[in-house]
């Protein structure tokens, strides 16, 4: 199949063409500079290739839709919503160099200053007293960037890294804490590792170390303004996704406390909600009494001390409102009302009420059940991240047969796509893990890479789920480029579809953009929002070589899937209605600053300049039928491309004729001395 690419010789398209509309002055929370200025809504982004002239549309010159004609032209074309979930990157990690974005030397249309960039240059106090300096670099192939180590994010480690001054987060705590959280134990092995991991977090890659991505965000619309929900790590942005929110509803109508339990000799309190760590599921551990239809387990790499298991979910999600009709007679099925419907006794009348149509949905994670890595045919769950599973948190989804059918392993989705097993219609999260189902050894690109190394990135780098620390970026995009090559080929899905990559959170890697604070936890910690991360929409009713700036969080994703099959938003629900109003009051108040005020303790899901829907995508023309769909083969990589290892031979942007924007400026890239992208796995060379 010919490769489709953008020529880097092609006459320049002005970045400046502008959608009519523009993003509104921001009027709830603290908002950065950026967010409280009018900024627009959508630029084009530069050099539109030959191969995308015919389908590129210059956003103001699109028809003027209104929203309710927008909504119904989606509902009438849409079908499938798939959402291949990643893990871990901020979007100045994995974009900050892309073309027309909001990156780290360009404001979208101009270049940008380094002293106009929050937090741009980084300083912290070494262990001999003097002041070092950080500031972002890109590595590729000859640093092997498509393998690193995992920086801090843990949550209290995020707010010293985004740093919250009057309200306002500074974006400058990257390099210093992680210098301090080796540095400060003292050695001079500890001293040398801290320094590596401060480099590390300022690090950035391109189209060289993730091809795919690029090219995805070049031909369909990628969105710079979505954020974590959670100023956190993964588990709460996993339970985020499908309700909004890691439990502040629940933690106003309860209090913070986990539940005191023992059950066979194991005793522990669990932790409440809100979530802010990486606890597990509570059914599948070692709490669970159930018998038949037990929830797995995750694998040996997964923690499952008696103090990190998580409390029984009971908030809203989008799998309560997925239901709708039949939502009375599923939850009936539920094995233990009390416990697990605590939260949503009011809602789910409201729900079968509204009698909307019921959506199907798939949660397909890798491990979750028998995978092509398994022998003997049956599940080990070996590359089985628990604590990525949102779904598996909410005990009447995880608790009642009806709903926890809907969770599934990786190669399910495949086999049920091959098959035309999938709904006709309906939400499908595809997640990776620990390892990758194409026996693939990672890409490893520096030509002068010690033995000793390679065997240590080959035992510890082989997942695809794109978690820095145990997998590899090009496996990870190539388990992207297969799921998104089973949708673009099948021709009946791909002409109703909306396929999101995004991610869950930052990894607590650099990005510039100040997240607008919206609400502090318990423990007086930031709580919402997170750092930045990448969101990319691809559909043949996308717009093409677009960036799209409105403003979200996990969210947004949410509010696009209301949308599209007609959903009740899950804050107008009357148990998650209560809890945020019960929430906006003195009481919470005090859980921040001085003068802070509490309004959004629970899921934002109802389109505002706070949070918008994902709907700016869409090209309003190919929904009218006035300009050509997008064709599958924009999406498509060659089967022989993904397998091969480095893509693209490492030149990803030669290939592909994407310019970064450091190359376009003619910027000079300094890459510190001795720079060890692992600096805790392969400590030698620190």
């Amino acid at each position: 199949m010919r490769r489709l690419m953008t020529s880097i010789l092609a006459p320049l398209v002005a970045v400046s063409l502008l959608q009519p509309c523009f993003l509104p002055v921001a009027h709830a929370g603290t908002a950065s500079k950026d967010q409280q200025t009018k900024i627009p809504a959508l630029t084009a982004q530069p050099d539109v290739g030959p191969e995308l002239a015919p389908y590129f549309r210059a956003p103001h010159k699109e028809p003027a839709l209104s929203q309710d004609e927008l909504v119904r032209l989606l509902r009438q074309k849409i079908k499938y919503v798939f959402i291949i979930f990643n893990e871990n990157h901020s979007f100045d990690n994995e974009f900050g160099t892309f073309p027309g974005v909001n990156g780290l030397y360009s404001d979208r249309t101009k270049p940008r200053s380094a002293e106009d960039t929050p937090g741009f240059i980084q300083t912290y106090t070494d262990a001999g007293g003097g002041i070092v300096t950080v500031q972002p670099f890109r590595i590729g192939p000859e640093q092997n960037a498509s393998v690193v180590d995992s920086v801090d994010h843990s949550h209290a480690g995020l707010a010293k890294k985004i740093n919250v001054v009057g309200g306002v987060a500074r974006m400058d705590g990257f390099a210093a804490d992680e210098y301090q959280r080796f540095a400060s134990r003292g050695g001079a092995a500890n001293i040398a590792e801290g320094t590596q991991f401060a480099r590390l977090v300022m690090a950035h890659i391109d189209c060289d170390t993730i091809p795919f991505l690029w090219q995805w965000a070049s031909r369909f619309t990628i969105f710079d303004n979505i954020f974590a929900t959670e100023d956190t790590p993964s588990t709460p942005n996993a339970v985020a996704m499908i309700a909004g929110q890691s439990g502040e509803t629940q933690w106003v109508k309860h209090g913070p406390g986990g539940l005191s339990i023992t059950v066979n000799g194991h005793g522990g309190i669990t932790q409440g909600p809100p979530l802010v760590n990486d606890p597990q599921p509570f059914y599948g551990s070692q709490f669970d009494t159930t018998g038949t239809g037990r929830q797995p387990a995750g694998s040996s790499q997964e923690n499952y001390k008696d103090d990190n298991i998580a409390s029984n979910l009971t908030f809203a999600s989008l799998p309560l409102t997925f239901m709708g009709s039949r939502v009375g007679r599923i939850m009936s099925g539920n094995r233990d009302p009390g416990f697990d419907l605590a939260d949503i006794g009011k809602d789910i009348p409201f729900i079968r009420k509204m009698k909307t149509r019921p959506v199907e949905w798939r949660w397909y994670q890798e491990g979750y059940d028998q995978e092509a890595t398994d022998a003997g045919g049956l599940a080990t769950h070996s590359s089985y991240v628990s604590h990525h599973n949102g779904a598996q948190y909410f005990g009447y989804i995880a608790n009642t047969p009806e709903a926890s059918a809907n969770l599934r392993g990786l190669a399910d989705f495949f086999s049920d796509m091959a098959n035309r097993r999938l709904p006709d219609g309906g939400v499908f999260y595809i997640r990776g893990g620990f390892t990758n189902q194409m026996g693939l050894k990672p890409a490893i690109t520096r030509a002068d890479t010690p033995e000793d190394e390679v065997a240590v990135i080959n035992a510890t780098k082989a997942g695809d789920d794109d978690h820095p620390g145990y997998t590899d970026r090009q496996l990870s995009e190539a388990m992207a480029a297969k799921v998104v090559n089973a949708i673009a080929r099948d021709p009946e899905i791909w002409k109703q579809c909306a396929i999101i990559i995004t991610y869950d959170e930052s990894d607590g890697f650099y990005d510039h953009v100040p997240p607008r604070i919206l609400s502090y936890g318990p423990d007086r910690l930031p709580l919402s929002r997170g750092i930045r991360v990448p969101l990319i929409l691809i559909s043949p009713y996308a717009r093409t070589h677009v960036v799209s700036h409105v403003e979200g969080d996990h969210n947004a994703v949410i509010e696009t899937i209301n949308t599209i099959f007609g959903l009740p938003p899950l804050a107008s629900l009357p148990d998650e209605a209560r809890a945020l109003a019960a929430g906006n009051s003195e009481k919470f108040n005090v859980f921040g600053p001085p003068g802070f005020h509490q309004k959004y303790l629970g899921p934002r899901d109802i389109n505002s300049p706070l949070s918008e829907s994902l709907l700016s995508g869409f090209d309003p023309g190919r929904l009218m039928g006035q300009a050509p769909l997008l064709p599958a083969e924009l999406a498509i990589i060659p089967d022989d491309v993904i397998s091969s290892l480095p893509h693209y031979g490492s030149q990803g942007c030669k290939v592909t004729g994407i310019i970064p924007e450091d190359v376009r400026q003619g910027m000079v890239n300094t890459i510190p001395e001795g720079f060890n992208p692992l600096p805790g796995t392969y400590k030698e060379a620190n």
